[in-house]
């Protein structure tokens, strides 16, 4: 059996271009790779590839392997994992990294299963132990209030990561690497799902998981017209504005702003909870935030538990205030 050696990342590709997720783990695994002295891989898989494997090379891959097919156009589960399983056979990485997306959570269990070997999910550190030279993965437990480190004695190692737990490289386009394409026979027959039509996310301003600044209301809003004015300050801060579980369900605001467990993880410089009480569900989503300030008039709340900074107080006599004053020091 083939030694498992080299740092594998699975490339997901948006609107014909690598994923900033991808850049993320590309970054990710040079690091780790330089310090197991072995190569960075990486995988991509589509219709048309275009010059999106050179990108790889130049965000840091040693070596890009590419499997192309009509049947790839669109993302199914079935097609996908059945390439993913043979590439990883085939080139038996020590190591394998996804983006802890819809795609990667919904590839990486299947996979391992395929492979008979564990997983660890929504990354936010990764490191090699110098001594067994495994993948050291740690990830938020108990709804983000704690952090633990997992490792696993069976190869390859596969983890997910958090979109802005890492960083890239500033891609370098004279770096040379190696392109190989592994073909994969795909039986139409055992492709479970079609894809009958896609609709793409209508994003008003910037997109939550791009934003470095956040306005997020909870319960305590009280109804959507309280979100006009969490948008105000968000537009003030160049932000965007977010929400938690119950404003979603109650179609205060579109369920696409939700974030938490349920929703979309974010990770901004800045992440303003308005009457929000701080459920473990919501700071799962909201818990890699650099900065977080609380508005909420429960002094109790456990949001305050997580904030750097807290203001205890009715949110409709603060916000407008604490807007101005952003206003007016953004002004100079």
């Amino acid at each position: 059996m083939a030694e498992n050696k080299g740092v594998m990342v699975y490339g997901e590709i948006m609107e014909g271009k690598l994923s900033s997720i991808t850049t993320e783990l590309l970054g990710c695994g040079r690091r780790l790779a330089d310090e197991l002295k072995e190569e960075l891989l990486c995988v991509l898989v589509g219709d048309k590839l275009g010059e999106v494997p050179q990108k790889a090379i130049a965000y840091g891959a040693d070596k890009v392997y590419t499997t192309e097919a009509p049947l790839l156009k669109e993302y199914q589960t079935d097609s996908y994992v059945a390439v993913l399983e043979k590439v990883v056979k085939d080139i038996t990485p020590r190591i394998l990294l996804l983006g802890q997306t819809s795609m990667g959570r919904d590839l990486a269990p299947r996979l391992a299963f395929r492979l008979g070997v564990s997983l660890s999910m929504d990354c936010l550190e990764l490191s090699i132990d110098p001594g067994t030279k495994l993948l050291q993965q740690t990830r938020p437990v108990y709804g983000g209030n704690a952090r633990a480190t997992f490792t696993s004695e069976a190869l390859p190692q596969i983890a997910t990561v958090r979109q802005k737990a890492m960083s890239p490289l500033e891609p370098n386009e004279s770096r040379k690497g190696e392109v190989s394409a592994i073909k994969v026979e795909l039986d139409p027959a055992k492709i479970r799902t079609k894809v009958l039509d896609t609709v793409k996310e209508e994003v008003a301003g910037i997109k939550l998981e791009d934003a470095q600044a956040i306005v997020a209301g909870g319960r305590g809003i009280g109804g959507p017209e309280g979100f006009k004015q969490l948008e105000e300050l968000a537009k003030a801060l160049k932000g965007a504005v977010g929400a938690s579980r119950p404003p979603a369900d109650n179609k205060w605001v579109p369920d696409t702003l939700q974030i938490g467990l349920t929703g979309k993880i974010v990770t901004p410089e800045l992440y303003i909870a308005v009457g929000i009480s701080g459920a473990s569900q919501h700071i799962a989503g909201c818990s890699g935030a650099k900065n977080i300030i609380a508005i909420n008039k429960d002094p109790e709340a456990n949001i305050f538990k997580e904030a750097r900074f807290g203001v205890v107080g009715d949110w409709k006599q603060v916000l407008p205030a604490f807007t101005d004053k952003v206003r007016e020091l953004l002004a100079g």
